[in-house]
């Protein structure tokens, strides 16, 4: 069904195992043209064009249902009620302590055993402009979290960029850490690894990892290290370094620090930048939030085949998660992840797609 301002729907795109139709949604600018899909409000493609016009899928996904629905799958999508990591999947909250699911390593991973990345949300096409906006709302002890939520991810089209607000409200105090999940590969998807993707990221402190990914809550100047990103740098030059941090994250799957703690708030501003020498194609990460987690998919185990038919082995994509800081809510000194009745949560981040010259 055709809807105004460049927006689309197939509305029966899937089904669910109880036979639930699942929307698929589609935003086109003239330039840029974003696939959206109901399950897990996630993206499922983008086609984005280099400096020779030609347009690629630069979105690592499948072409229907059935990988996403499968049990796991966060490709490109709406992650929470708590991206990243929680230490033992326990944290304290007014002084009540509360447990959410294990899910990796001992820890609790994007939300626990049913996270949203794995629901259904409702969806409405944005009036007068070229967007979505999804709807949820999660119930009072949703993987043991508390409080009722109420969430909106709205996508918005706009000369080449993508836009990504996240609003929530509580009926409870709780916690809360939104991102999406896409990886990207601006050659396009199933080309290859991300090797030879220059990669910046403007921030001067990152959080290492344990054993199990988990952050130490030091924030380690990146000066003289590996993760110095302040300048492009090839991902293939960095991400194999002997490293200890590296070899934990299989790779970069760290946080990097974009705003003075205490506190965590900063205005809208770049937070990292994507090259693709070959197709010119760049990709811009615009965030108001304090932390951007660089995952240069080094758990991608080839498994799982994609849209193009090439599998995803290591490094096939590379995901920049605008969010809270993981494990936040066992690291008073991190800014705060803690929303409050009458309070609105609200993040935007921007995927500006360009060319280089």
């Amino acid at each position: 069904m055709d809807l105004d301002r460049g927006v689309s729907v197939e509305q029966d795109w899937g089904r669910l195992e109880d036979g639930t139709p699942v929307g698929r949604w589609t935003l086109d600018d003239g330039t840029v043209r974003v696939g959206l899909v109901e399950h897990g409000a996630r993206v499922q493609s983008a086609l984005v064009p280099g400096r020779d016009g030609e347009r690629a899928d630069v979105v690592l996904g499948f072409a229907d249902l059935a990988p996403y629905a499968a049990k796991g799958r966060s490709f490109g999508a709406s992650v929470g009620r708590f991206a990243n990591r929680i230490g033992g999947g326990r944290f304290t909250l007014d002084g009540q302590a509360y447990a959410v699911p294990v899910t990796d390593r001992g820890n609790a991973m994007h939300g626990g055993l049913r996270p949203f990345s794995e629901l259904l949300w409702s969806a409405h096409p944005v009036e007068g402009r070229c967007g979505v906006r999804f709807s949820l709302l999660s119930p009072d002890g949703d993987n043991g979290f508390p409080g009722a939520l109420s969430v909106h991810v709205t996508y918005v089209l706009h000369e080449g960029a993508l836009t990504v607000e996240s609003l929530a409200t509580t009926d409870a105090p709780t916690v809360l850490n939104l991102t999406n999940h896409s990886y990207f590969n601006l050659a396009g998807d199933g080309s290859g690894t991300i090797d030879a993707h220059l990669v910046q990221v403007l921030a001067d402190r990152f959080l290492p990892v344990d054993g199990t990914g988990l952050p130490t809550g030091e924030l380690r100047p990146v000066e003289g290290t590996p993760f110095d990103l302040r300048e492009p740098v090839a991902v293939g030059h960095r991400v194999e370094a002997d490293d200890e941090q590296l070899v934990r994250g299989k790779g970069f799957d760290h946080c990097y620090v974009l705003s003075d703690a205490p506190g965590g708030t900063r205005e809208q501003s770049l937070a990292a930048r994507v090259e693709e020498p070959v197709s010119g194609r760049v990709l811009e990460v615009w965030t108001d939030q304090p932390g951007l987690q660089l995952f240069t998919g080094g758990s991608l185990a080839g498994t799982l085949v994609g849209k193009a038919g090439a599998a995803y082995g290591p490094r096939a994509g590379l995901a920049l998660e605008a969010q809270g800081l993981p494990d936040a809510p066992n690291h008073p000194e991190f800014p705060s992840t803690v929303l409050r009745p009458g309070e609105e949560f609200r993040s935007v981040t921007e995927f500006r797609f360009r060319t280089a010259g």
